[in-house]
């Protein structure tokens, strides 16, 4: 589908090249690895280094460190387009490519210096960021959330964390982390918490299970587990007690990101409806000859079109902010994207009938994947109410 943002030839040869990929490289194993009863084995890491080869994996880095530079809009094509051949690899690499982007704007000199080459010059290099916890998730977007859980005493030249985080992508692959611990007692998590680079081995620092989720099985969710784990002042990002300062400053994307992940899958689900439909013969004719089926098919084009054009916008204005970003657009892009493709996902499944419903014919595996991103990066009611509050409290 046209896009009126895909301006240049550079952002047509990338989104090209991202596309032969997948088809090469991820809809070949998608089904396979997402069968495989154990989640840990649902990753690929022949997946990531083929993309490495390719230049994906690192692309959001500046030419500085070897990447290609590419913005929030450019990013987000590429996620959609990983999303349409699987959504667990679209989020692998989504959540690398963000945090790829945060850490060469949010660390300071040194800290790029020891962190980037060491995660470019590695075919494996994955990236990860510590926030959710069993008591603490898409309540951190509410107007007064509590303190993490996990926390940081301070200790001579550095900080010692206790406690844990869950449901992480890229968890238990990552080689570094961007992680968020409470610093200040009495004080609620926007206020008193900082963030810290974390390397993978760390002492104190070790991975707990690897969550068995329902969909979006090639990517992995783990538990992040810290007892006694020692950080020293140098892995403090940005200001002691100012993590959240740090995610405002610098992800403005990540909400789009997320949209534009599911949007992949509506994708996916709208190609299977119009194949299905100029194939399935019902009444003496095609499918797609009868006009309820038709004119659903075309609300799902304009569902899709309409999303994918809100999430590029916001894209646009994170890569463009003098010309009016808005709050809301850290919200609702995703809540949109999500809903659309889920409704997408069912209708898809209802023209395709009882064969929707049979693992053979891939959309049962769509339709679980198109479920993650109700809750993914946020629970939908509670980014409504996160804009609402940007909306009538500021």
């Amino acid at each position: 589908m046209n896009d009126i943002f895909m301006t240049t030839e550079d952002q047509r040869a990338i989104i090209d090249t991202v596309r032969r990929f997948v088809e090469q490289e991820v809809r070949p194993q998608a089904a396979a690895l997402d069968a495989n009863p154990d989640p840990e084995q649902s990753f690929s890491w022949e997946i990531v280094e083929k993309a490495n080869e390719l230049g994906i994996r690192t692309m959001t880095l500046s030419e500085k460190w070897g990447g290609l530079g590419t913005g929030a809009l450019t990013t987000a094509m590429v996620i959609e387009e990983l999303g349409k051949g699987d959504i667990g690899v679209s989020v692998i690499f989504a959540q690398t490519l963000k945090i790829a982007q945060m850490m060469e704007k949010a660390l300071n000199e040194a800290q790029q210096a020891r962190v980037l080459p060491k995660f470019v010059d590695n075919p494996r290099g994955m990236l990860a960021i510590g926030i959710t916890e069993p008591d603490n998730a898409s309540n951190y977007f509410l107007a007064h959330p509590g303190p993490f859980r996990t926390s940081a005493q301070r200790k001579q030249g550095g900080w010692v964390v206790n406690g844990m985080k869950h449901f992480i992508s890229n968890g238990n692959r990552a080689s570094f982390y961007l992680l968020f611990v409470q610093t200040e007692k009495g004080k609620p998590l926007a206020e008193g918490s900082t963030c810290f680079l974390l390397e993978r081995d760390r002492p104190g620092f070790t991975i707990g299970r690897v969550h068995d989720k329902m969909g979006e099985r090639l990517a992995n969710n783990a538990e992040l587990v810290f007892q006694d784990c020692f950080i020293p002042d140098e892995n403090v990002v940005g200001e002691i007690n100012g993590g959240f300062k740090v995610l405002a400053e610098f992800l403005p994307y990540s909400n789009a990101y997320a949209g534009a992940t599911i949007l992949g899958v509506a994708e996916a689900l709208y190609a299977k409806a119009v194949d299905w439909g100029k194939t399935r013969i019902q009444g003496g004719k095609p499918l797609i000859e009868h006009d309820g089926i038709r004119a659903q098919i075309a609300e799902m084009r304009m569902l899709i079109d309409a999303s994918r054009t809100y999430v590029h916008w916001a894209c646009w204005l994170a890569d463009n902010p003098q010309h009016g970003w808005d709050k809301t657009l850290g919200a609702l892009p995703k809540a949109m994207a999500s809903q659309t493709t889920w409704k997408i996902a069912t209708w898809c499944m209802e023209i395709h009938g009882g064969h929707g419903y049979m693992k053979e014919f891939g959309v049962e595996k769509l339709v679980r994947d198109a479920a993650a991103f109700l809750h993914s990066d946020g629970v939908n009611r509670t980014l409504f109410l996160k804009a609402a509050n940007f909306m009538f409290r500021d």
